[in-house]
């Protein structure tokens, strides 16, 4: 298990990773839609805010088993979002 420090910077760096990749290809192809890629970086946006508050919640029974299951809903939607760029 991650700890608090180490799991939000993980979740800042990986969802600054994806939004730089969807304006890179934004960058890259002038000629797509930026919708798409626009779309991408706001999921990623509102993911990385909705993770940072479950990391940050202060009122949890079992800390150990709540940032389990926060880093395993990290992965997923960072999988998720990874597949979404590599799909533009």
């Amino acid at each position: 298990m991650p700890s608090k420090r180490i799991l939000k910077r993980d979740v800042n760096n990986v969802m600054g990773d994806i939004i730089d990749a969807a304006y890179l290809h934004q960058a890259a192809n002038p000629q797509e839609d930026p919708a798409k890629s626009e779309a991408i970086v706001d999921e990623a946006i509102a993911t990385f805010d909705g993770l940072i508050e479950k990391i940050n919640k202060r009122d949890v029974q079992d800390k150990k088993q709540h940032f389990k299951e926060v880093n395993k809903e990290f992965e997923t939607k960072a999988e998720a979002l990874v597949e979404k760029v590599n799909a533009l």
